[in-house]
């Protein structure tokens, strides 16, 4: 079994520069701003209570103020529940991994996360920031036994916690990545799938994009045929994605060879008919 790279021109970034970046500034901005908006004023911080949470099976401590966590619903109400210790504010999450609570620690802090997102007035784009590498885009998963992407599974926590801000900057920011291999991709797929409600499609929307935009890339691996045997959901939805994508060319198709009186009967647009 042989392993590909997305590092061509089918890949979901197409950008060769080291910077990976968005061009939709409009857009994006006012979500980075609503994030910084959301984060609480020093002042209010430097009067809250510490709190500690244990990470992970080897149970690494992380030390935040009650305030910072409360923005988040899960923390919330964490802080005021039973998952609190009794004698000490501690929280434990021992199924989440260190890695990924930090990147959200760091988010409710500062409205971002490394690597963060910044905006090129020079190029007009919002891209990663410098010495955002290729090891900064993956994490070991031990719960996989292999490597995902990790805004992927930022994606997922956030979810868990209640941020939804945070959903919507990991999936921005997963959409600059490239480069990686299809492995990573189909495992990270996956695990997306298993690590988000059916009522929510944006990540899983992303990942059946990227397969159908990438389609001659993954047709030919050796991983993607194993990944179709295992099967499973995600396998569900890229036929029905694949279909709607063939039915919407086929009626292209058909509406460019229907007669030009007909067409501007059923007020077809003119730019659809072909005389």
């Amino acid at each position: 079994m042989f392993k590909r790279s997305l590092a061509s021109r089918d890949r979901a970034g197409k950008s060769s520069r080291s910077k990976r970046s968005f061009r939709d500034p409009a857009k994006l901005k006012p979500i980075l701003e609503s994030q910084k908006l959301e984060s609480p004023p020093l002042g209010s911080t430097l009067m809250s209570s510490i709190v500690t949470v244990t990470v992970g099976k080897e149970r690494r401590l992380f030390a935040a103020h009650e305030d910072v966590l409360s923005m988040s619903p899960y923390f919330a109400a964490a802080c005021r529940g039973t998952f609190l210790e009794a004698h000490s504010k501690r929280i434990d999450l021992p199924d989440e991994e260190p890695e990924i609570f930090s990147c959200v620690l760091e988010y409710l802090y500062k409205g971002d996360y490394f690597p963060a997102m910044v905006y090129s007035k020079r190029r007009d784009v919002w891209e990663l920031e410098d010495g955002a590498g290729s090891a900064e885009s993956v994490v070991f998963h031990p719960g996989v036994n292999g490597v995902l992407l990790k805004d992927t599974v930022i994606y997922c926590a956030a979810d868990r916690y209640g941020l939804e801000e945070l959903k919507r900057l990991s999936l921005r920011k997963q959409g600059l990545q490239s480069g990686i291999e299809v492995g990573t991709v189909l495992r990270s797929a996956r695990y997306a799938y298993e690590n988000t409600p059916d009522s929510d499609s944006h990540l899983r929307a992303h990942y059946l994009a990227l397969i159908i935009r990438c389609r001659k890339i993954f047709k030919r691996s050796g991983t993607m045929q194993m990944e179709m045997e295992i099967g499973g959901k995600l396998f569900f939805d890229l036929f029905v994605s694949l279909c709607n994508h063939v039915d919407d060319v086929a009626e292209m198709a058909y509406v460019c060879t229907i007669p030009s009186s007909f067409a501007l009967s059923l007020s077809i647009p003119a730019y659809l008919i072909v005389y």
